[in-house]
């Protein structure tokens, strides 16, 4: 890739980082729901999570997924239910004190799921798909290294994006937590827009391939 190129790419990246996204959503409702903690732990799940896309990529079974409506619809529902239960736990959830400062269980546990949210997002492998391979090198033997490569890019970019928004949510959160019965709906808001998250990814479409 010449220089150019690379700095259109690092444009584009820079954009689509800072445009929120349902990860930066999900992120946010975590924070205000869990706090700091949670935020970050959820932060670096998603940012595995888009690992694991970047991986299946550049091997080509992200392509396979979205070439198959049945391996596509299978992807987005079990990422729909889970996000889904997530938003009904966290609701029911909120009805209970939260302990502060959340323990090493709990920010495990918002890791994993953060993980199990975005690996489980075909909508996320569409998108690299459709945005890195315009702006790559498309010489044998490279693709897969560039498409690698410039994956870690946007993913490094799109985890400083959520840190971001982690600690403006986070801040928020504080400010508020002298008033007990407005946290209890923040958090049950919280999950039923992780909840809302799921129904959106429920209804997405398999994207047009050529």
């Amino acid at each position: 890739m010449n220089g150019a190129s690379f700095s259109l790419f690092l444009l584009a990246a820079l954009i689509i980082a800072a445009v929120p996204g349902p990860g930066i959503f999900y992120v946010a409702a975590r924070t205000l729901s869990g706090g700091r903690t949670l935020g970050i732990a959820s932060t670096f799940g998603t940012a595995l999570g888009e690992l694991v896309h970047i991986i299946a990529g550049g091997l080509g079974v992200s392509a396979i997924i979205l070439a198959s409506a049945q391996l596509f619809t299978a992807l987005k529902l079990f990422g729909a239910l889970y996000l889904i239960w997530l938003g009904i736990r966290t609701v029911m959830e909120a009805g209970h004190p939260l302990l502060e400062p959340v323990g090493p269980i709990g920010a495990k546990r918002a890791f994993r799921e953060g993980v199990l949210v975005e690996a489980l997002n075909p909508k996320t492998a569409a998108f690299f798909l459709a945005f890195i391979p315009h702006l790559s090198n498309r010489r044998p033997g490279h693709a897969a290294l560039q498409f690698m490569s410039l994956g870690l890019i946007s993913v490094a970019l799109n985890t400083f994006a959520d840190v971001i928004v982690v600690a403006a949510a986070s801040t928020a959160r504080a400010r508020l937590a002298r008033r007990p019965q407005f946290v209890q709906r923040l958090r049950q808001g919280s999950g039923l827009f992780i909840a809302g998250l799921g129904i959106s990814l429920a209804l997405a479409r398999r994207p047009a391939t050529s």
